[in-house]
Parts: structure tokens; C-alpha cells; sequence
């Protein structure tokens, strides 16, 4: 069993990788994007830490985190951005490993989709990490259809990620994704070496 790191910045296809290798090969995927919104509902300790840290101005009346404002928040306040992130490091690395665990023996793949993979110090838990990187016009483009969102925001949001740089220094294995059509055939490369 071999546990697949996917990283990269927002834009870069990171989830298209993922599906790729769901789809070609039944591996398990753990999308961090999705743990972390389904750690976010009401009642859990990750959303109460949420609430604590950032207060009820970003909260809906009925309860429910305001996305769209947090998002604004983090986009436009490095601190608040960072404050985020060190509430999803202690809630969600934990539930990603417990996930990694529960699926080890059962899939020959288990796949993590995880945009701050070696932030969140996850790379640990991997046997293999790839980084997506991609053109920046191509991933504000893709992050603009993705979210509907106009190019100044999405390239703000572009812009408070980290260099592909650091990831060409981190990552076993990179793949430039600025061409969709070779995604396997790159993925398949990879595979055959791992």
C-alpha cells in the first residue's frame, strides 16, 4: 500500500489528479477541502475553535460558518489566514491520519488531496509526494471558473501561495499541469517508478 501525497496551489489540479487516480486505479482519496467542511459544521470542536478564534461577525443567523466572509478575511489578512490555518493544522491533520489508517489495508492506493500538505506536516504520512504546478494565468484562470470569482480576486488569492518553489524543493515528484490533456500519461510515469 502506498500513500500519495497530491499538493500544489489552488488552480494547479490538484482534484483532477486525485479523480485520475481514483478512476484509474480504486484509490482511496482523502480531500482535505472536503474533511475540512465537514469538520466545519456546527457542534464540532474544530467549528467551535472557529467561532472562538474568529467571533460571531462570521457566523450566518442561523449558525452556520459565513464562507464567503471568512474566505474575504483570510484572503486579504495574512494573520487571520495564518490564525485559519493553525486551527485546520491541529483539527483536520489529526482526522486526515486517523482516515489514512483506517484505509491502509484495504486499498493499494490511498491518495491525499491536501493544498498545505507540508505545512500541515502530512508529508510525513506519505510515501510519495507530488506537486501540481501550472502557469499562473492557467490556475487564476481555472480558480475564476471554479469559483466564479472575477481575475483580481483570484489572483489575489493566487498570490498569498507559495511559490512553486518550494515545492520543486519539497516534492519527490512534479508534474506542470498547464496542459490537462497529459495529465495520466504524467501520473502513469510517476506510478511506474514509485
Amino acid at each position: 500500500m502506498k500513500v500519495i501525497g497530491i499538493t500544489g496551489n489552488s488552480g494547479s489540479g490538484k482534484t483532477t489528479a486525485s479523480k485520475i487516480l481514483e478512476e484509474k486505479l480504486s484509490a482511496y482519496v482523502i480531500d482535505a477541502d472536503k474533511v475540512v467542511k465537514d469538520m466545519s459544521q456546527p457542534g464540532t470542536e474544530y467549528f467551535n475553535a472557529i467561532k472562538r478564534v474568529f467571533g460571531d461577525n462570521f457566523f450566518t443567523d442561523d449558525g452556520n460558518i459565513n464562507r464567503k466572509k471568512l474566505a474575504d478575511e483570510i484572503y486579504n489578512q495574512k494573520d487571520s489566514l495564518h490564525r485559519l490555518n493553525d486551527l485546520t493544522f491541529k483539527y483536520v491533520k489529526e482526522e486526515i491520519e486517523n482516515q489514512i489508517s483506517a484505509n491502509k489495508s484495504e486499498n493499494e492506493y490511498v491518495v491525499i488531496d491536501v493544498p498545505l500538505l507540508f505545512e500541515a506536516g502530512l508529508d510525513k504520512s506519505c510515501d510519495v509526494v507530488i506537486a501540481m504546478v501550472a502557469d499562473d494565468e492557467k490556475k487564476i484562470e481555472r480558480i475564476m471558473e471554479r469559483d466564479g470569482i472575477d481575475y483580481a480576486t483570484a489572483k489575489k488569492r493566487l498570490d498569498i501561495q507559495p511559490d512553486d518553489d518550494m515545492y520543486l524543493e519539497k516534492a519527490d515528484f512534479i508534474i506542470d499541469n498547464s496542459n490537462d490533456d497529459e495529465l495520466w500519461q504524467k501520473l502513469s510515469e510517476i506510478l511506474q517508478m514509485i
